[in-house]
């Protein structure tokens, strides 16, 4: 968790840098990879405006959340697999507590091993993030570079500017926020770095909105919406928490069951 606190703060800070370089008009005709990559999303937003940028953003962020979403759910169950293992870990955790090389080798070796005898990839958990990055710096660089992008407007917005009401950064942090919270809700143990984790992000992501294109802070906003329909949808913490209450519950039962029939022998006994 702490390594992906680390990899998340890296990837933002990254993005803040990146939108830093390249100013330059990006036309039909431009050369470069990078430049074609960011002129097809200014088309495709374009394409699915129907008149309006900020339709055209929504329209083009839900499209590509829903071509995404295997690769979201599989982030999910892969979550849902690190948090069972959580206890296995701890124990290992206990086994190896030094502090030295051959210490941390040792319990990076078991750890290993315990994913793969799981077949858990911790790695997993990262892999929307790593997609979201160029996807967010192509957005933003076709809302400022490109030249019939600039002057999208969308409600109060001005598409190229940031959001002069800072509603948008704070919908974007809200539903950030939210998303994280689903996420770990229904985690058999909590730990200071997925507090951190739940409370960080949010707070990047307001920073982060209120000094970019709003049209980014709109994708942002539309993506973690969405995030928190599909986790109510597909990952219900709520449904998860009541069904481990309910084979708790089970449990206990046929624990007293069993109780119950064993003192039942032992009097016939007597």
């Amino acid at each position: 968790m702490k390594k992906k606190i680390k990899v998340v703060g890296m990837l933002l800070m990254g993005l803040l840098i990146l939108t830093a370089c390249g100013t330059g008009n990006i036309t039909s005709s431009s050369s470069g990879g990078w430049e074609q990559f960011v002129y097809l999303f200014a088309r495709a937003i374009r394409g699915l405006s129907f008149g309006n940028i900020g339709v055209g953003i929504i329209l083009f962020t839900l499209v590509i959340r829903t071509v995404l979403l295997p690769v979201f759910n599989l982030q999910i169950k892969s979550s849902q697999r690190m948090q069972a293992l959580q206890p296995e870990l701890k124990a290992l955790q206990a086994q190896y507590p030094g502090r030295d090389t051959d210490s941390r080798m040792a319990l990076a070796e078991a750890s290993q091993r315990l994913y793969k005898e799981h077949k858990v990839n911790p790695y997993l958990t990262l892999l929307p993030i790593f997609i979201q990055l160029p996807v967010l710096l192509a957005l933003y660089q076709a809302l400022t570079r490109v030249e019939f992008l600039k002057t999208g407007h969308f409600l109060w917005l001005d598409i190229s500017q940031p959001d002069p009401y800072f509603i948008l950064p704070v919908l974007a942090a809200g539903f950030t926020f939210l998303s994280t919270w689903l996420s770990s809700k229904s985690a058999l143990e909590k730990n200071f770095a997925m507090t951190i984790m739940t409370y960080f992000m949010p707070v990047m992501i307001f920073f982060f909105s209120i000094s970019v294109a709003s049209g980014v802070a709109l994708y942002w906003t539309v993506s973690n919406a969405y995030q928190v329909a599909q986790t109510l949808i597909f990952n219900n913490p709520f449904k998860i928490i009541a069904e481990r209450q309910r084979l708790a519950q089970e449990e206990k039962e046929k624990e007293a069951r069993l109780r119950k029939a064993k003192k039942k022998a032992q009097k016939k006994r007597k």
